[in-house]
């Protein structure tokens, strides 16, 4: 970990679920700061989604890496983090709030202004981030990297208070065009600032270099949708925050 830059693991509460995030806030930025709560994929909070907590501190945030499924569980294989994403979007008030409690553990943080805040998720993390987002959370940005689009409660876009960047691989298999069409449409209802941007040539999990490993076709690292996507959220935090 660079010089300067401080972590440690955060417990809070979800009713009566103690959840274990990680927290990062780099020392040489002084006074409070806006805050990033990041939602990973279904495996849960694994060495990714800790490596993009610490570079998205690195950027002057106080980020918080959220714990989706309480008592820092971890998926070990893709059938067991497909069960678990499943049991947690069954029901989708529990699930936004289990996100808003991350959230809420982030901006009692006295380093955080609770003024500025952002959400941002990869794959299931992405479609959680969408989700605190439609329940009308505080957020000034969100951003999902290969999150699904569908929504138990589509009508709830109207209650996004965010800034909104969905960054979409264009041949993703697992959010199909039909999927992405619905998202477009259910956002043209509403007057909430959002954006898409799809990477020709890319499918699910884009930003992991890890994502290769898996074996299925339908992931698979793409470093240039990965620089682009990450550029894309820079300017929508410029945007929102006056970062730019």
């Amino acid at each position: 970990m660079a010089a300067g830059m401080a972590s440690t693991a955060l417990e809070y509460r979800d009713g009566a679920i103690t959840c274990r995030g990680y927290l990062v806030h780099d020392r040489k930025h002084a006074g409070v700061r806006p805050g990033v709560v990041l939602f990973p994929d279904a495996r849960g909070v694994g060495e990714a989604v800790k490596d993009r907590t610490r570079r998205v501190a690195a950027l002057g945030f106080v980020a918080l890496a959220a714990d989706p499924y309480g008592e820092g569980k971890l998926a070990h294989d893709m059938p067991e983090a497909m069960r678990m994403m499943g049991d947690l979007r069954r029901d989708v008030t529990a699930w936004r709030k289990r996100a808003g409690a991350a959230l809420d553990a982030l901006a009692m943080q006295s380093t955080v202004d609770r003024g500025r805040l952002a959400a941002i998720g990869y794959c299931f993390g992405g479609s959680t981030a969408l989700e605190l987002a439609r329940s009308g959370a505080p957020l000034a940005a969100v951003v999902s990297f290969h999150g699904g689009l569908e929504s138990p409660k589509p009508d709830d876009a109207a209650n996004i208070k965010a800034r909104l960047l969905v960054c979409h691989g264009a041949d993703d298999p697992l959010v199909p065009p039909a999927q992405v069409a619905a998202f477009v449409t259910q956002m043209r209802k509403t007057k909430v600032d959002w954006q898409l941007r799809a990477y020709g040539g890319t499918v699910h999990g884009f930003t992991n270099p890890e994502a290769d490993q898996a074996g299925v076709a339908a992931l698979a690292y793409n470093p240039s949708a990965d620089k682009r996507s990450w550029q894309a959220m820079l300017e929508l935090f410029g945007e929102a925050f006056g970062t730019a």
